[in-house]
């Protein structure tokens, strides 16, 4: 993909390089690029490794022999960069013996800015004429030699994999017949003879290289294969080198967009073309080669990786494969691009970077010899490992579902199986040439009219292959797609180009793996335009200028991702929560702040944009926008279209390479071996260039155009680039490693740029946490409208297991287990037993920090796994600084795991990092009880009866019955001495209710409960269920259970009775708080109103949060200040105050006013139907509560009224029932607000507000209730 290409640069190469070995400095082993290095450096084995191999097998240094032109000034040269990604292996020796065909691989320079350099290279064999070094080659044989033959008298297992017997005769001996020898040690003495310099001829491997602006991989391919092939071949090339090298270099324009070019190579014609600024962005590695590689499955899951920025880690024998797998998946990730460290191909020298705590995309050469078991990696708790060559996956745990995936993988399959790519990957097929690699299925089934091989029947053949597409085409018979659309599918058919006989002027071959290309890019590119349709919406546009938005960048929101994850369908959640908030995501969104207008546009957006456009215009009713069906991809016919227009008439043609100016005997060149040419003629171009001029004026216009913009925008184009860059940069550290022979000074530096970015990348983080979760109070502070959604909580905590885990594998010196964090509690566990079993220990032994509980849930099964849980209990328990403060002060623990330059041995770094974690223990989490639903916990009650009337001689059996949001426990029975218990169950959720009551059995079954207190034991949260109420028959309301509403209690409240109101169970306070003060016992009729208003509010609120963020509405309906409360208010105002001894409750004026009503129903005095369905509803749920089995008072059965008459929208009718009843003129005074009509209306306008509601009740409020 073309991010950041240097637009001054309009050649189509920049520099043509020369790699290999120089004769007169010798042979230097490459300590760095050994074989035995890479598991040197990540197993640290017995040293020397290099020096094992038999010579002809380890790696010597190698040199950029020579470049032309010596430098350009829109891409300086960078030696060392060019020189390790030319050769990352150095140079390699073979004898005659050996294969030595030659190998193609491109690779990628990455500057400090962001802007990228394209390498292509060819490395070939040619033979060694230096008679100095076939003779320290020799030298090196002897001395080798001897060292092994001492071995060979201690009969010891072989050393190294060469001396494991290989399927084909070993390369290094000529002689394959001598191999199987009965006796291993004489083989192996031979084989160490291999190389002789009086018999084998020496070969060194050489590079050719061109460095270029923009990746065209295929043509650059072709360029030097027919260099390669003019020194090989027998016949010379028509003209010297150099003419091939020099137009190359000055008279091959880049194709301008939208056009194709063709120029000459030595003996063929090379095309290539350039997407136009309305298609996808160039992209030409072939990407059937991947699906070959990996599958289609194994392809997604690699790329929900990418899309998430979890470390990825590509691992080959082969350069290209690395470099094609890596550039395939960053470009399919189209509109977003990777912002973080991209290295495809990792020279040895800088495998310490595998120690990045940061995301990166890297790839590694295997030898080809290494199992992935040998290879020991610094950080595996969130690494995505991809063994290329063996089709093989290792994914990261909890990784979310790419959305609607199935039908995904379904269309992908049939773009593939369309040009004969099995879904299920060939790792075979793509070494060779393909079976059926040019042949297209709809090639065959266009004449289908002519009775030529219809396409069921091709299916059928294909899908024969291999279960996954058995299972795929079960999936499409259940969504009703046929198969045999997928050869209609493909635009191959009549209309299609590839078929009417047009003269094409690439081969085949390479138009197949351009159309390819493009379908399986839209197919994606759809995704995210059908995902991502209506972002504009969601994106917050700064309010100041952008100055000052520039300078608070890290404090904003860009986005409005609550809102936007509301109108998401369920199963897109987990993914989406978590991509939005990657680099790639908030870059992205930047780049749509910071252009206004069309011409301004990146060009990703701008394409990005147009597609969105479309879409939207197609679906003029957006809700259609919101749902889950899945969109297939509708433009493929036109991208092709563009793709073979451009291959049929070609645009321009380069000049063709012609003599230079040379002198007499220049250019001439040995058979066999590429020279270095004559750098005088290559150093500088043509002086008039056409297409250099034209391009000029062009420049100059976009220069214009760019500078109007920024006056109107008050900032000027440099600034603006500025702006773009850093957003880029925003969150990431270091994008790029520096490709150069790495100082321990050098390296010092990289760590601590690592650790500064984790110290910054916390402090956003937590941030970022805190001010999601206090939500409304951040808003009054004016940190801007957010709420959080359960999913979006889960993956911020998610995302900060992640960098824990980062912080404690960066720099670690022996790795254990796959969590770098676990490991450390558990050595830190084991090392205070010891010094707890000590006899000397001061003081009692501290709790440990591992917790017990998470060792013994057996639902965890991994360590990664484990490690989340424990950070997910310490920020429940508001513990997590705390615990991981006493894991770090172990220092002599922290020293033995961890070098120098690590993290956690940074003081300050450290002691900031703590403190940071410090604040969440401002906020209430609930991340631990919410994610593990199905552990069982210990759960301990107590019940505090009033200490005025000690309980001392309640003679009954008390019981009680904890509800949570999860789950309820049943009666449990409760020692009536102790009045306590502790039992285990399944996880509850948060605690909302507790029914308690008892069996009224011996003398003394009266009961005054002041509240209980409800612990749970793992997590340490305690809630209070506040109660002040007798339970005895003939006391108080005469009721033997109540159900009691609760909260939680802050920790440190317990000894003032003041609950804890967190944001997430917030009912609205309001005013009630301060007139409940004024007067606790008359409210007048304006309180009242008022707390009818606020209880409703209250309910209206709740309803109006997405369902992951509702707290419990139990408690706004029967907690304090609830629905139920506020109807009391409402019933006991104006109560004509009983005779001396009797209580008269609300429920004897309810149980009056039915009687009343049941009478007059009979009588048949109202005659208005209205009013008689009222009237026996009313009745119909007195009677049903008066007969249940339950023991509860009269002041339970008003509130189980209330709670039913809300669930089935009949309060309002109630109330106007009541107020015209002759009961309310008996029992109120005429001041009471029930007999004042303009008050009741109001009151009766207010209830009307709950209809449209669907209000579900806890079983623990409606128990014994049939209706």
């Amino acid at each position: 993909m073309t991010t950041g290409f240097s637009s001054n640069s309009c050649r189509f190469a920049d520099y043509f390089v020369i790699c290999g070995l120089d004769t007169e400095s010798g042979l230097e082993p490459d300590e760095l690029s050994g074989k035995g290095q890479l598991y040197h450096w990540l197993q640290q084995p017995k040293r020397g490794e290099n020096f094992e191999q038999s010579p002809l097998r380890r790696t010597f240094k190698s040199k950029v022999l020579a470049h032309y032109p010596e430098n350009v000034e829109w891409s300086p040269f960078d030696q060392d960069a060019v020189g390790m990604l030319c050769m990352p292996k150095g140079l390699a020796f073979r004898t005659q013996a050996d294969t030595r065909e030659p190998q193609f691989h491109s690779f990628i320079i990455t500057r400090e800015d962001g802007s990228r350099t394209y390498g292509f290279a060819l490395t070939f064999y040619e033979e060694v004429t230096s008679k100095q070094i076939c003779s320290a080659m020799q030298t090196l044989y002897h001395m080798h030699n001897a060292e092994q033959y001492d071995i060979l008298h201690t009969p010891t297992t072989p050393r190294c994999p060469e001396d494991q017997c290989h399927l084909q005769p070993h390369p290094l001996n000529p002689h394959p017949q001598h191999t199987l020898l009965p006796t291993p040690s004489i083989s192996r003495l031979q084989r160490f003879n291999s190389y002789d310099i009086s018999r084998d001829t020496l070969y060194v491997s050489k590079c050719i290289c061109l460095i270029a602006p923009m990746a065209f991989p295929q043509a650059c391919r072709k360029v030097l294969q027919q260099l390669h092939q003019a020194v090989s071949s027998i016949q010379p090339p028509p003209l010297p080198l150099e003419s091939y090298v020099y137009n190359i270099l000055y008279e091959v324009p880049l194709p301008p967009a939208g056009r194709s070019l063709k120029f000459s190579g030595v003996y063929g014609p090379v095309v290539c073309q350039r997407p136009s600024t309305a298609e996808l962005p160039l992209f030409d590695f072939p990407i059937s080669q991947v699906f070959e590689l990996l599958g289609v499955e194994n392809v997604l899951q690699l790329f929900t990786c990418a899309l998430l920025e979890i470390q990825i880690l590509l691992y080959s024998q082969h350069y290209q494969r690395l470099m094609t797998v890596a550039e395939s998946i960053t470009a399919l990730m189209f509109p977003f691009q990777w912002q973080h460290v991209y290295v495809p191909i990792l020279p040895a020298s800088l495998l310490h970077f595998l120690d990045a705590p940061v995301p990166y995309l890297m790839g590694l050469h295997s030898n080809g010899e290494g199992d992935r078991t040998k290879l020991e990696l610094p950080q595996e708790a969130n690494l995505c490992f991809v063994d290329i060559d063996n089709h093989f996956i290792e994914l990261p745990e909890d990784l979310p579902l790419f959305p609607n995936k199935l039908e995904f993988i379904q269309e992908i399959s049939e773009v593939l199986l369309a040009f004969g790519v099995s879904p299920e990957g060939n790792p075979l097929h793509s070494q060779g040439q393909a079976k059926h690699r040019g042949f297209r299925s709809t090639d065959m089934v266009t004449d289908r009219r002519n009775g030529n091989l219809a396409s069921s029947a091709l299916n059928s053949y294909l899908l024969r292959e291999n279960e996954t597409i058995a299972r795929l085409q079960a999936l499409v018979k259940r969504t009703g797609v046929s198969l045999e659309k997928c050869a209609v599918l493909s635009p191959g058919d009549e209309g299609s180009l590839s078929n009417k006989n047009l003269k094409v002027q690439c081969d085949e071959e390479e138009l197949k793996m351009h159309q390819l290309n493009i379908q399986v890019r839209e197919v994606f590119a759809n995704r995210f335009t059908q995902m991502f349709a209506d972002y504009e919406v969601f994106v917050i546009q700064p309010s100041q200028d952008k100055e000052s938005w520039f300078s608070n960048r890290d404090q904003m929101q860009n986005f409005d991702k609550a809102s936007f994850l509301s109108d998401q369908p369920e199963p897109y959640l987990p993914f989406l929560s978590r991509f939005l908030e990657t680099q790639m995501f908030a870059s992205f969104i930047d780049s749509k702040i910071l252009c206004h207008d069309d011409e301004d546009k990146e060009h990703t957006l701008r394409v990005f944009d147009s597609r969105v456009d479309k879409i939207r215009m197609l679906n003029v009713r957006t809700p259609t926008l919101r749902t889950s069906m899945y969109q297939t991809c509708t433009n493929i016919d036109e991208a092709e279209k563009a793709i073979e227009m451009r291959v049929v008439k070609i645009d321009h043609t380069a000049l063709h390479p012609h003599l230079l100016d040379m002198k007499i005997g220049q250019g001439r060149y040995e058979h066999g071996f590429f020279p270095r040419l004559q750098s005088d003629v290559l150093s500088t171009g043509p002086v008039s260039n056409k297409w250099a001029k034209r391009s000029a004026p062009a420049q100059w216009r976009r220069k214009d155009r760019q500078k109007q913009h920024a006056e109107h925008l008050y900032l000027d184009n440099d600034q603006r680039e500025k702006y773009i860059q850093e957003a880029r940069n925003l969150g990431t550290t270091i994008r790029q490693p520096k490709l150069s022979n790495l100082s321990p000074s050098v390296i010092a530096q990289t760590n601590w740029k690592f650790v500064e970015g984790l110290l910054k990348e916390c402090r956003n983080k937590t941030k970022r946490m805190l001010v999601e979760k206090m939500g409304r109070e951040a808003v009054e502070l004016g940190h801007g409208e957010v709420s959080i959604t359960g999913v979006e909580e889960n993956t911020l905590i998610a995302s900060l297991c992640d960098l824990l885990e980062r912080i404690w594998s960066h720099g670690l010196q022996v790795k254990q287990g796959k969590s770098a964090l676990w490991s450390h509690l558990l050595h830190y566990q084991e090392s205070k037993e010891k010094t707890d079993a000590a006899p000397a220990g001061l003081g009692p032994p501290g709790k440990p920090l591992v917790e017990i509980h998470i060792q013994n849930i057996g639902e965890i099964k991994t360590d990664v796994g484990k490690a989340r849980a424990w950070v997910r209990l310490s920020m429940e328990k508001k513990l997590l600084s705390r615990h991981l403060k006493k894991l770090l002060s172990d220092h002599e623990l922290t020293k033995k795991l961890y070098k120098r330059y690590a993290f956690l041995r940074c003081d300050d770094e450290k002691e900031q990092f703590l403190y940071h974690l410090l604040s969440f223990n401002a906020v209430d989490y609930f991340c631990f009880t919410n994610v593990f639903t199905t552990i069982m916990i210990p759960y301990h009650v107590l019940v505090i009866p009033s200490k005025k009337l000690g309980g001392s001689m309640f003679t009954a059996n008390p019981w009680v019955c904890v509800s949570g949001e999860l789950a309820e426990t049943g009666v449990l029975q409760v020692p009536k001495h102790t009045q306590e218990i502790t039992f285990e169950c399944q996880n509850l959720g948060k605690l909302t209710t507790v029914q308690m009551g008892h069996d009224n059995s011996g003398l003394y079954a009266k009961w005054l409960v002041e509240y209980v207190m409800v612990r749970n034991e793992i997590t340490g949260h305690a809630y209070k269920f506040p109660c002040g109420r007798w339970l005895g028959k003939g006391v108080d309301d005469g009721s033997l259970e109540r159900v009691l509403v609760g909260e939680l209690v802050t920790p440190n409240s317990e000894n003032e009775d003041r609950m804890c109101r967190t944001p997430p169970m917030q009912q609205s306070p309001g005013m009630m708080r301060r007139f409940v003060t004024i007067s606790p016992n008359k409210l007048n009729t304006s309180q009242i109103q008022e707390g009818v208003g606020e209880a409703i509010n209250g309910i209206v609120k709740h309803f109006h949060k997405p369902e992951k963020e509702r707290g419990s509405l139990t408690l706004l309906l029967c907690g304090e200040y609830g629905l139920v409360w506020a109807l009391e208010q409402v019933f006991q105002h104006g109560f004509k105050s009983p005779r001396l001894f009797k209580n008269i409750f609300i429920w004897d004026f309810l149980e009056k006013s039915q009687v009343y009503f049941e009478s007059a129903e009979q009588r048949e005095v109202t005659p208005e139907e209205n009013w008689q369905t009222r009237v026996r509803h009313f009745c119909r749920f007195m009677r049903a509560i008066n007969n249940t089995s339950r023991n509860i008072g009269k002041d339970g059965k008003f509130q189980m009224l209330v709670c039913l008459g809300a669930r089935d929208h009949l309060l309002h009718h109630w109330i106007a029932l009541l107020t015209d009843c002759p009961i309310t003129v008996q029992m109120y005074e005429d001041t009471a607000l029930i007999k004042d009509r303009s008050l009741v209306n109001s009151l009766i306008r207010v209830l009307q507000t709950l209809q449209e509601f669907n209000i579900t009740l806890e079983a623990s409020l409606v128990k014994g209730i049939g209706i």
